[in-house]
């Protein structure tokens, strides 16, 4: 379906009303395609009874991925610990174990920050987004499992290709490199995304 993220933040309360005492909602997408900001107002929209948890919080550090090699393609799938993503995600299904804190990411810093979400047992839906919830290789399927529904967020490629260089500046590259990092870093992980698109429960696309 074609929305705006105002539509879709409307239809926020309908996702907690069946009785449920938690649901999680996963939303994938390639690269740019909105899904932190669609994230943020779903989860505004239930505030307090919703809470979210972002697949890049599993992000390897920068240490890490210099030590592996795979500094210059942070972001691919194989630069996140995807078992710890959904060991997390199986832990979020059972509200009576309790508060769970769950890692976020700070664009400032460039790295993963541990238990910096608290998710209460009250906590009716757990929104959780990121590029690769709908991969079939690795722990990737684990975490799928958990989720009881996957929204993939799109946008065309030539708005979500110019938000993306326009993050890269704001996070500190000058445009060559912004456009390099997009062109060849991103856009390979936006293809490995979109081949998994018909995996998912609803396809929206964004109106930029």
């Amino acid at each position: 379906m074609h929305a705006t993220l105002p539509e879709l933040v409307e239809r926020a309360p309908a996702l907690l009303d069946d009785g449920a005492p938690r649901r999680l909602l996963g939303l994938a997408g390639p690269p740019g395609a909105g899904k932190s900001t669609l994230a943020a107002g779903l989860v505004a929209a239930l505030a307090p009874r919703a809470a979210l948890v972002p697949m890049d919080g599993f992000h390897l550090s920068n240490a890490v991925l210099h030590a592996l090699g795979r500094r210059g393609r942070k972001g691919a799938p194989d630069t996140f610990d995807a078992a710890g993503y959904a060991h997390l995600l199986r832990r979020l299904r059972a509200p009576a174990e309790g508060t769970v804190y769950a890692p976020d990411f700070d664009r400032e810093l460039d790295e993963p920050v541990a238990a910096a979400v608290a998710v209460p047992p009250q906590t009716g839906l757990v929104v959780t987004e990121g590029n690769y919830l709908l991969l079939d290789d690795g722990a990737w399927p684990d975490a799928r499992s958990c989720l009881d529904a996957v929204w993939y967020v799109d946008l065309p490629d030539e708005e979500r290709r110019r938000r993306l260089r326009a993050r890269h500046e704001r996070h500190g590259m000058d445009p060559a490199a912004a456009a390099a990092w997009t062109e060849g870093t991103d856009e390979p992980n936006a293809a490995l995304v979109r081949a998994v698109r018909d995996r998912a429960d609803v396809v929206v696309v964004l109106a930029g």
